[in-house]
């Protein structure tokens, strides 16, 4: 379950998007549809809300969005590569005219040196446009993780909410 905090930012986003029209495509992987979950949790998102795609293993991420297999092998399905080929693979195998991605690892195993628990990538992108990425670390256990990365997801659609199709 996600926090009230982050469930009542979900009307924020939908009343965004509405404003200009748009409908919106989630990729989601370590969040399993949470992101898609918390939005169609309020009543009329489906005119915002165009489709979601839970690709939680690396075989979804090529068959459901196109993420090159090659791409997965040599940099990791958490990586800002696969992040951003999963936003616009969302984008490619929808009608949305925003996407948005996330991959990671949510623990409380599968971490390592170089890609500890918490780490976790997103992908931003509006039609037409170029792929935005960032990645953060989250602390806490897997539910914290999960949830920290819905905000993060609602702040990347806000922003684009707020600042158009121009990129």
């Amino acid at each position: 379950m996600l926090p009230p905090d982050i469930l009542a930012r979900a009307p924020k986003v939908l009343d965004s998007f509405r404003a200009r029209g748009w409908r919106l495509a989630t990729a989601e992987s370590c969040t399993g549809g949470l992101i898609a979950a918390a939005l169609t949790s309020v009543a009329g998102s489906s005119d915002v809300v165009e489709r979601g795609f839970v690709t939680y293993s690396n075989e979804a991420k090529t068959e459901l969005l196109g993420v090159p297999p090659a791409l997965i092998a040599t940099r990791g399905a958490v990586s800002d590569e696969v992040a951003a080929a999963m936003a616009a693979g969302a984008l490619a195998h929808s009608h949305a005219d925003v996407a948005v991605s996330v991959t990671g690892v949510a623990g409380p195993g599968g971490g390592t040196a170089e890609k500890p628990v918490g780490l976790v990538w997103f992908g931003c992108t509006v039609r037409g446009g170029t792929v935005r990425t960032v990645s953060h670390i989250f602390p806490g256990d897997r539910a914290a993780v999960r949830a920290a990365s819905v905000g993060v997801a609602f702040d990347l659609l806000l922003g684009y909410g707020r600042r158009g199709k121009e990129d």
